[in-house]
C-alpha cells in the first residue's frame, strides 16, 4: 500500500505545473531548515528506498539556534568536516503551501547510508519510541497546544532594537477576547484557513492572557503526524505573520512580568479501533493501563526533561504561583498540576501533559513524554500518588523541578530510562548540545546585570 501511495503522490508530482518543490528538515532545537529543489531533481531523489534519498549537510546537527557551530559533540563536527548525510523524504507528507503559490511541500529525515535511523535526527527518535509502544499493540494519538506572543516587528526592526523592547500586537491582559480577534481579523483568518489547506488544522485559536498572546489547539491525530503538524505549525505562524507586519514569538518566557507559553502534549493509547485509556469503570474513569501510562510519566518524565525545557529561557517560565507547574503531580481536570486527566467520555478520555513550553522540538517533546508513559505500561507501574487538588493542595512534599538546564542536563545523561528508549547516540549527543548552550548562557552579558550592576558597584 505504501509503494502505491507513493507512486500516486511523485505521478501527480509530474502533472503539477509548478518547477519547484519545497522540503525541509528538522534540526536539532526544532527550527525547520529546508531548502527550494528543482521538480526534475525532486523527482529523482524522491524514489523509495533503496534509491530514494539526497544530500544534506550534517551541520544542521552540528550548530545552534544561531548557527554557531558546537565544540563538544561527536557525531558531527568540524573534525568530521560537515560532510553531507542521507536525507529521505516522506512522501506521506505531501502538501502544498497556499500562502507561496501553492507549491508542494514535503518533510524529510536523516538515515544512515545502509536505510537505517540517522541516531541524532529528532523525527528519527520520535519514530524509535513509537515503534517501542507498537510492539506492545499501541498507537500514540496526540495533540499539541501552543501559546505564543505577537509583536508589531520585523527582523530588521528587532534587530534595529537590539533585542529590546518589542511592541506587542495589543494591549493589555484580555484573554478569550473577540475584541481583540476582531482588530486583527486578517491575521487571525489567515491562520484559521491557510493552516487548514497546509494539512495543519486547527481545532480553536483564541486570545489568551497577556498584551498579544493567542492560544492555538491543533487538531489531534497519530503522534508522528501530529508531530509534523506541529513543526509546521510554528514555522507556518511565523510566515503568515510576517505578511501582516507581525513576528509571532514562540519563546517560553519573553516577559518576567507576564505568564510564560506552553506547549502542552494530549495524548490517549489506541488498538486502531478504540481508546484505550477509557473505563468507565476505572478510578476517574481511567483504565489500568492509562494509569500506568500516567504512572511512568509521574515517575520518570523529569529524566527526560531538557525535552520538555530545552533553552536557558524554559526554565524562566517555571516560576511558583504562575500558570506553568513545577512539580510532577497529577490531577482530574486540574491545571495547576502537570499532568491534567480528562475524561469526559470515552472518545475523549485523555491525558495532557502540561510542563512543556512552546519551546520545544515537537518530535522530542512528544518522544519523552510517550517514552515516559510507556515505560510506565511496560513495568506495569502503579498509581500510588494521589492527585491533587485545588491550587497544588497535596503537592507540598513533592520536590520541585530543577531550575536550570544544566540540571536536567546532567540527570537526562545519567539516565538508563533515557538511553534505553532514545539510544545512546542520542543521549551523549543531546546532552551535549545543552551543554553548549548553557555555556553560551555563562559567558553572555545580560541587561539584568547592566541594571544591577553597572552604576552602583
Amino acid at each position: 500500500m505504501a509503494a502505491v501511495r507513493d507512486s500516486s503522490v511523485l505521478e501527480k508530482l509530474k502533472r503539477s505545473k509548478s518547477a519547484k518543490v519545497k522540503l525541509a528538515v528538522s534540526d536539532i532545537d526544532g527550527i525547520l531548515r529546508g531548502k527550494y529543489m528543482a521538480m526534475e531533481k525532486f523527482l529523482g531523489v524522491a524514489q523509495p528506498h533503496p534509491h530514494g534519498g539526497f544530500g544534506f549537510c550534517d551541520v544542521v546537527f552540528g550548530w545552534d539556534s544561531s548557527d554557531q557551530c558546537y565544540d563538544n559533540t561527536q557525531v558531527t563536527g568540524w573534525q568530521h568536516g560537515f560532510p553531507d548525510s542521507l536525507a529521505r523524504i516522506d512522501l506521506d507528507t505531501a502538501r502544498e503551501v497556499p500562502w507561496d503559490n501553492n507549491v508542494p511541500f514535503f518533510l524529510g529525515e536523516f538515515v544512515n547510508p545502509d536505510g537505517s535511523p540517522y541516531p541524532v535526527c529528532p523525527r528519527q527518535t520520535l519514530r524509535r519510541v513509537l515503534k517501542r509502544a507498537e510492539k506492545l499493540g499501541l498507537i500514540p494519538m496526540c495533540g499539541m497546544e501552543f501559546e505564543w506572543f505577537n509583536f508589531l516587528e520585523t527582523p530588521q526592526s528587532w534587530a534595529s532594537k537590539k533585542g529590546v523592547a518589542p511592541e506587542p500586537l495589543t494591549p493589555g491582559m484580555f484573554g478569550y477576547s473577540l475584541l481583540r480577534m476582531n482588530q486583527n481579523r486578517g491575521f487571525v483568518n489567515a491562520l484559521m484557513d491557510e493552516l487548514a489547506l497546509f494539512g495543519v488544522p486547527l481545532e480553536a485559536l483564541h486570545t489568551e492572557t497577556g498584551p498579544g498572546v493567542f492560544e492555538a489547539a491543533i487538531a489531534f491525530g497519530p503522534a508522528l503526524e501530529q508531530a509534523d503538524r506541529s513543526i509546521l505549525f510554528k514555522t507556518a505562524v511565523k510566515e503568515i505573520g510576517a505578511r501582516f507586519g507581525i513576528m509571532p514569538s514562540f519563546m517560553a518566557k519573553w516577559s518576567q512580568a507576564y505568564p510564560g507559553c506552553s506547549g502542552h502534549v494530549h495524548q490517549s493509547l489506541s488498538d486502531g479501533k478504540k481508546n484505550l485509556f477509557a473505563d468507565a469503570k476505572g478510578r476517574h474513569g481511567m483504565s489500568r493501563l492509562f494509569e500506568s501510562y500516567l504512572a511512568g510519566q509521574v515517575a520518570c518524565l523529569m529524566e527526560f526533561a531538557p525535552m520538555l525545557w530545552p533553552t536557558i529561557n524554559s526554565y524562566k517560565r517555571l516560576v511558583d504561583g504562575f500558570w506553568a507547574p513545577v512539580k510532577p503531580t497529577w490531577g482530574v481536570d486540574n491545571r495547576t498540576a502537570s499532568f491534567r486527566v480528562l475524561t469526559a467520555s470515552a472518545k475523549s478520555t485523555r491525558l495532557e501533559t502540561r510542563c512543556p513550553g512552546a519551546d520545544v522540538n515537537p518530535y522530542l517533546a512528544m518522544a519523552a513524554v510517550i517514552a515516559a508513559g510507556v515505560y510506565g505500561v511496560e513495568k506495569d507501574l502503579k498509581l500510588t500518588m494521589p492527585p491533587i487538588t485545588g491550587t497544588n493542595k497535596g503537592a507540598e512534599k513533592i520536590p520541585r523541578a530543577p531550575r536550570t538546564l544544566m540540571e536536567t542536563t546532567r540527570i537526562f545523561k545519567s539516565s538508563d530510562i533515557a538511553r534505553d528508549f532514545l539510544g545512546d547516540t542520542f543521549v551523549d549527543h543531546f546532552a551535549a548540545t545543552r551543554d553548549w548552550e548553557w555555556r553560551q548562557w555563562l559567558d553572555g552579558v545580560t541587561d539584568w546585570e547592566l541594571k544591577r550592576y553597572f552604576e552602583i558597584i
